[in-house]
């Protein structure tokens, strides 16, 4: 539950306190009184409200204690009402307030052009969806101590660039709008990404990543790439449920039922498609929604354009000249020339350097070398590498499951 409301309050508390460190040690405060007062209350029938106010009463009290910033004070008591008349933390009900949805802001001070591009990206999902440092390394390959000091100097940054939190005037989003897009897009990643033990927080981030791009879609209405988003997500959400059967293990697109997929998904899908190219040149969000498009026209695996998915992750490659997206297109090239030809593509590509510690390019070169006929020893050591790589343990059963169809012993 903390981590669904954690954007929520942090952004109406950075909107008042004005500084990332101030708002998130509030915010911690609120999250830990919770978790004792709580036990025995029971959860509010509002728990965001109830934690923000906690926070804002918590922040206030230590301006009061370092006697600074009496005016921010004041302002932030008539925010949440007359201090005077303000109750005690353990006596905050649910129920009296209301919390104000500033994470459109959040994200659009997270993604200010003062800041490096990587950076904008790490900071907004740490923020807004409450990502810790060591999850966004893995997301990023790099290490947990590496994105914790990236997350420090970009906060800091911010305090000291006074960058202000609001949501810029049109003529200010373009230098703004890849990053923030980037942000939507690797939020519904994460959402997207199988665990059995978080399905309800994944439904819950996937659901705010799809809110988001709504919003942009609001502000910006001819922009193109928007539209490719929200074609995109629509389209990967028409095939979540597909993606594990009902004992939470992950199924391949290939063994997917596609009567579950969502046929309205799909067909708004194809309506935010058609207006992106409308509105004009194909970026990467516009192509990628293309080859989602490809996979939910076939109504059958073997059916599937697969020349055409070649084709259009060539033309994804020159825009983003992406290490992923080359494993990608090695995948759809084995559809179209067979397996041998799939690992040809990842050799030539370079990927088992620049991808060395990403888990679906061992996966891939198991699967691969399985369907290639490669000796069972080599596929095994793909195999085993994935598994140590797996971030959860939908990713590992699934492995395990491929290890003991080969007669080797499962790792422990």
């Amino acid at each position: 539950m903390f981590r669904r409301e954690y954007g929520l309050i942090l952004a109406a508390l950075v909107r008042r306190c004005g500084d990332f460190c101030e708002a998130e040690e509030a915010m911690q405060e609120a999250f830990a009184r919770a978790c004792v007062r709580w036990e025995s209350t029971g959860v509010p029938r509002n728990p965001a409200a109830w934690l923000l106010r906690v926070a804002i009463r918590y922040w206030i009290d230590r301006m009061r204690r370092r006697q600074r910033d009496s005016d921010a004070v004041r302002d932030l008591a008539e925010f949440a009402g007359d201090e005077a008349n303000l109750p005690a933390a353990g006596e905050v009900h649910g129920d009296e307030a209301s919390v104000p949805d500033e994470r459109l802001r959040l994200v659009f001070t997270c993604c200010h052009p003062a800041l490096a591009e990587d950076v904008r990206v790490v900071l907004t999902l740490n923020t807004l969806c409450g990502m810790t440092a060591a999850e966004l390394a893995r997301v990023f390959l790099v290490t947990e101590a590496t994105m914790a000091q990236r997350l420090v100097r970009a906060k800091r940054r911010i305090r000291e660039a006074r960058i202000p939190y609001r949501v810029p005037e049109v003529d200010e989003l373009a230098p703004r709008l890849s990053s923030v897009l980037a942000v939507v897009y690797l939020i519904y990643n994460e959402a997207y990404s199988l665990d059995g033990e978080k399905i309800a927080e994944r439904r819950v981030l996937g659901g705010e990543a799809l809110r988001l791009v709504r919003m942009l879609e609001s502000l910006l209405p001819d922009d193109a790439e928007i539209a490719g988003l929200n074609a995109l997500l629509s389209f990967l959400e028409a095939r979540r449920d597909s993606r594990s059967d009902s004992s939470g293990r992950f199924v391949p697109l290939e063994d997917q039922d596609r009567a579950q997929w969502d046929r309205g998904l799909v067909c708004e899908g194809r309506e935010w498609l058609e207006r992106a190219i409308r509105r004009g040149a194909a970026g990467p969000y516009v192509v990628q929604a293309a080859i989602a498009a490809v996979h939910c026209d076939a109504e059958r695996f073997e059916d599937t354009d697969w020349l055409q998915i070649v084709g259009l992750y060539d033309r994804l490659l020159v825009l983003t000249d992406s290490p992923v997206v080359a494993l990608n297109r090695a995948v759809a090239v084995a559809e179209v020339r067979g397996p041998e030809a799939g690992l040809t593509a990842i050799e030539e590509a370079r990927l088992r350097e620049s991808l060395a510690s990403y888990f679906y390019l061992h996966t891939t070169l198991a699967t691969l070398g399985e369907r290639a006929g490669h000796p069972a020893e080599h596929t095994r050591a793909a195999w085993m590498r994935a598994r140590e790589l797996a971030s959860n343990d939908t990713e590992r059963e699934f492995i395990d499951a491929k290890l003991g169809r080969s007669d080797s012993p499962v790792v422990e």
